[in-house]
């Protein structure tokens, strides 16, 4: 996600010239900010040391940096699991230093791309809290939840990519709510316009921080069916295990209502220049 949308830019940001496409060709040099250069001798690298080796990368002559996660998270998957998609987690510093180092990047005509991981929160994130309190509050249907069957079981055969059932009970709403990762990680529901617009606003509150572009991580898991139908079973013979270990029943199925639903794109291109 390349294409930067009107924004306004905060005081004191220096864009690099706009080209859409700067990221054609371009060599991006990915970062884990959690194993990279530690500038306060914790033993966790930080977005400080990360505006420290800026030079090394540009005269590796790199194009762009892409950074993975450093959101407020509570680190049940190592960062992809989002309490605040807005702050910097304290281990990895703060607003002020992931200023900074942007600025340090454009300075020396380094493009900086940040992982945003959109699909889904952390089982924290004020969202996620408010939606769970009830059926009736305002946020009820930012997530995917479902009445369970007759049986009391999840309403369909959909599976974890991380192992079991991708459906996990809340007893407070008395309904089941879908988890394509960890059952920490609630899936956000994107046929709900206001999530739409929420996430779209994360996206303009990081462009207004001069930021280039976006990974967008599990794009395809953005929209489920809306019927949440049952998943078909795949014959052994094409089943495929770069997605997930050939022992996680995950690979028994077709995964054609759970992921890769035509809304992705059709999101995508609504988010596309205005």
């Amino acid at each position: 996600m390349t294409d930067r949308p009107a924004v306004d830019l905060l005081p004191g940001v220096t864009p690099l010239p706009f080209d859409p496409e700067w990221w054609r060709g371009a060599v991006i040099y990915q970062i884990y900010p959690r194993s990279y250069q530690d500038s306060t001798g914790d033993g966790i690298g930080d977005l400080a040391g990360i505006a420290q080796r800026l030079p090394h990368i540009a005269r590796l002559g790199a194009d762009a940096i892409w950074i993975s996660p450093f959101f407020r998270s509570p680190m049940k998957d190592f960062g992809y699991d989002v309490s605040d998609y807005c702050d910097v987690d304290p281990m990895f510093g703060s607003l002020a230093e992931f200023d900074r180092m942007v600025a340090v990047a454009h300075d020396l005509g380094l493009r900086v791309m940040i992982d945003l991981v959109l699909s889904h929160t952390s089982d924290q994130h004020p969202w996620f809290i408010e939606s769970r309190s009830s059926r009736d509050n305002p946020k009820a249907d930012w997530y995917v939840w479902a009445d369970p069957k007759p049986d009391g079981t999840p309403p369909n055969n959909w599976l974890s990519v991380f192992g079991g059932s991708a459906w996990a009970w809340h007893a407070g709403r008395e309904q089941y709510y879908l988890h394509n990762f960890l059952t920490s990680q609630p899936d956000l529901n994107f046929h709900c316009p206001a999530v739409q617009d929420a996430v779209l606003e994360v996206v303009r509150f990081w462009l207004r921080r001069g930021v280039d572009g976006f990974r967008l991580d599990t794009i395809n898991f953005y929209f489920a069916d809306k019927y949440l139908r049952d998943n078909p079973s795949l014959p052994r013979e094409l089943r495929n295990d770069s997605i997930a270990p050939s022992v996680n029943p995950y690979n028994h199925q077709l995964h054609l209502f759970s992921k890769n639903q035509p809304e992705n794109l059709d999101f995508l291109r609504a988010c596309g220049p205005s």
